[in-house]
């Protein structure tokens, strides 16, 4: 039986989730969630199971939205926050999304404040 697309969303993440654990060797994930209407990242340290700093375009003062330019606002906010935490080395966790448009743009504005990943 086919999935839907949900599911084939869901086991791609899980997938790439089981990857990331292998590849980590203990640096935090920077895991990434859009929506219809905006963009989240947060950084992770799964062997504690904390989040170490997010960020989103629902924060006050930035540009609201769904857009490439939100997502280049979040990927430079959660740079930002994640150095001044100590955090520089991370994994990039795009879960079930492709490397593509958004997901990428918060992925390059992040790797250019500071990441390494």
């Amino acid at each position: 039986m086919a999935l839907s697309p949900r599911e084939q969303l869901a086991r791609r993440a899980q997938r790439n989730r089981t990857r990331l654990k292998k590849l980590s060797n203990g640096r935090p994930r920077l895991s990434v969630f859009r929506s219809d209407k905006n963009i989240y990242a947060q950084v992770i340290d799964d062997q504690s199971g904390v989040t170490i700093v997010s960020a989103s375009s629902l924060e006050g003062g930035k540009k609201q939205g769904s857009d490439a330019a939100a997502a280049i606002e979040v990927g430079k906010l959660v740079a930002q926050r994640a150095i001044e935490k100590g955090v520089k080395d991370v994994v990039f966790d795009r879960g079930g999304y492709i490397y593509h448009g958004r997901v990428k743009a918060l992925a390059e504005a992040a790797r250019e404040a500071g990441l390494n990943f």
